[in-house]
């Protein structure tokens, strides 16, 4: 499909962990974070910026991982995402994502603020119409 939701995640959770093993989708769109509380994904308000190794972008509709107009269909992603409670329902995110097939690396660091405690998250591409196509996203969470 084009996303991957992870619901139910308990309100004691203070660090979400995103992992990726393989992931590629169809399409140039990068791989995009999101995250949510009860009322729903956030899709815009995101702080921070994303970098590669040539070029770098603002976040905005999520945390990003990757750079627009450098991703290609079939790029094979590796990395993980560490969204972290900062207090008083904000987020902060760290991410690294390693494309084996482009010897590429790209960072991210970013911050995000709820309007309540952060349940949900959404793995899909900046563009939302990409599907993926191959590997594994696990998650993990620790209180």
């Amino acid at each position: 499909g084009t996303a991957v939701d992870i619901n139910g995640i308990p309100s004691c959770a203070k660090k979400v962990t995103v992992m990726l093993v393989g992931v590629s989708t169809n399409g140039t769109s990068p791989i995009l974070i999101q995250i949510g509380d009860s009322g729903g994904i956030e899709t815009s308000g995101y702080l921070g910026s994303v970098s590669g190794l040539t070029a770098s972008n603002a976040l905005s509709a999520g945390f990003t991982l990757g750079i627009s107009g450098q991703e290609a269909a079939g790029d094979i992603e590796h990395g993980m995402v560490q969204i972290q409670s900062f207090g008083a329902n904000t987020y902060v995110a760290i991410g690294f994502l390693g494309q084996s097939n482009e010897g590429r690396v790209v960072q991210m660091a970013g911050s995000k603020t709820l309007t309540s405690t952060l349940d949900q998250i959404r793995v899909t591409t900046t563009g939302g119409t990409d599907t993926f196509d191959a590997g594994t996203i696990n998650v993990m969470y620790e209180g």
